[in-house]
């Protein structure tokens, strides 16, 4: 697939509060690259967790704050979350509007596990 529409609504997940889709994955006409798409209902979150790969988060709509190392870091419209391999982060909506946001990571499939090191079976195939 070279062209994804952007005029198609996020269809709901599992999770709480997120709706997600995969712009882009491995096996389409990717090798080592995912790209998501997701948007956040206010006073959700993502769960605490990490990925085996490099992720960096353009956020496209809303506001909210990213828990990382110890930090309380907010972010707004037009910023950029950059999230290194192996560490611990969760995305919070704690405004009062959607969060939409566009992921890419540098890797896939996309693992993603707890700070436990328990892997997480996302309920999207990446």
């Amino acid at each position: 697939m070279y062209v994804t529409s952007a005029s198609v609504a996020l269809p709901p997940s599992a999770i709480p509060g997120i709706a997600h889709r995969t712009l882009a994955r491995h096996g389409e006409v990717l090798d080592a690259m995912s790209v998501w798409k997701q948007s956040m209902a206010p006073g959700s979150s993502t769960p605490p967790h990490r990925h085996d790969c490099d992720e960096v988060v353009v956020v496209l709509a809303g506001s909210g704050i990213l828990l990382i190392d110890g930090d309380t870091l907010p972010f707004g419209p037009g910023d950029t979350l950059v999230l290194p391999a192996g560490r611990d982060h969760q995305i919070v909506n704690n405004g009062d509007l959607e969060v939409v946001t566009v992921a890419a990571f540098a890797a896939s499939p996309v693992v993603t596990a707890l700070p436990d090191g328990q892997v997480i079976d996302l309920p999207w195939a990446s």
